[in-house]
C-alpha cells in the first residue's frame, strides 16, 4: 500500500517531520511518500496563503494517481483542496483537522484544539462544524506560534504548546487536538507532560487511511464528488486543464 502524505506549503523541513510523523504510526509494507508542492507559501496561516496552496496539493495527488498511489493525506489542519482532492483521487483522501477531530472523540466527551496564530482560530471552528464535531469542542485555543517557529530550535514555541495544551484539558477537555501538522512530531511529548490524550492529525489521518484502503473504501463518485469535468483552462492554470477520457 502507498499513502502520499501532501504537505500543503513548500517548507521542506516541515515535509520531513510530517514523513517521519506519518511513517511512524504506518503499518509494515505500507509506503508514506511524503511531498510538497512545487509551488505555494512556506506556511500556510491566513485564508490568502491556504487558496494559493491549493493547486500545489491538486498537482501533487495528480501526480500520485498517475504513480498509482492508493490513498492520500492532506497534512494543513485547514485541509486546504480536500474536497478538490476527493474529486481527482481514486482511493481515498483524509484532512488531519477531519481525522484528529474523529479520533478527539473517541477519547472523551468533549476536546480542545491548540493552534498557532489566532487569525486561524476561526477556521478550525468552521472545520469543526462542517465535520459534526462542533458541540464537543470545548475552545480552539491559539499560542500566536508562527508555523515555521515550530521547527526553530531557538525558539519557545514547543514550551508554550505545551502551557496551552494544559489550559485546554483545565478548561475541562478530556483530550487535545493539536492544530498544526507542524506539530505531529512532539505529540508524544505534550501528552506526558499534561497527563492527557494529544491527537496529531497527521498520524490519526496516516492510520485512517490505510484503514480505508485495508476495508476497500473510497470515496464515492456518483455525486458530488465525480471525477471534474472537461474544461479548458487559462494562464498559469492551463497545465490543470482536464481531457476528456476516451473510451476503449
Amino acid at each position: 500500500m502507498r499513502i502520499r502524505v501532501v504537505n500543503p506549503n513548500t517548507t521542506a523541513a516541515m515535509t520531513r517531520t510530517i514523513g517521519a510523523a506519518a511513517a511512524a504510526v504506518a503499518a509494515p509494507g505500507t509506503i508514506v511518500e511524503a511531498v510538497h508542492p512545487r509551488m505555494g507559501p512556506a506556511s500556510i496561516e491566513s485564508h490568502y496563503e491556504e487558496a494559493l496552496a491549493v493547486p500545489g496539493v491538486l498537482e501533487q495527488v495528480a501526480i500520485g494517481e498517475a504513480d498509482g498511489v492508493d490513498a492520500y493525506v492532506v497534512a494543513c489542519f485547514g485541509d486546504p483542496g480536500l474536497d478538490a482532492a476527493r474529486e481527482l483521487a481514486a482511493g481515498p483522501v483524509i484532512g488531519i483537522a477531519e481525522a484528529g477531530f474523529h479520533a478527539a472523540a473517541m477519547l472523551g466527551r468533549r476536546f480542545g484544539v491548540v493552534t498557532t496564530l489566532g487569525r486561524t482560530v476561526g477556521r478550525a471552528h468552521e472545520l469543526a462544524d462542517r465535520y459534526g464535531f462542533a458541540p464537543l469542542v470545548t475552545e480552539v485555543r491559539a499560542c500566536e506560534v508562527p508555523v515555521l517557529a515550530l521547527d526553530d530550535p531557538a525558539s519557545d514555541a514547543r514550551a508554550t504548546v505545551i502551557e496551552e495544551c494544559r489550559a485546554v484539558v483545565a478548561g475541562g477537555a478530556d483530550a487535545v487536538v493539536l492544530g498544526c501538522a507542524g506539530m505531529a512530531d512532539f505529540c508524544a511529548a505534550v501528552s506526558r507532560a499534561i497527563c492527557a490524550p494529544v491527537v496529531d492529525g497527521v498520524a490519526a489521518a496516516t492510520v485512517l487511511a490505510e484503514s480505508l484502503v485495508r476495508l476497500g473504501l473510497t470515496t464515492g463518485k456518483h455525486g458530488e464528488y465525480a471525477s471534474p469535468p472537461p474544461k479548458p483552462m487559462s494562464g498559469v492554470l492551463a497545465p490543470f486543464e482536464r481531457v476528456a477520457q476516451v473510451a476503449a
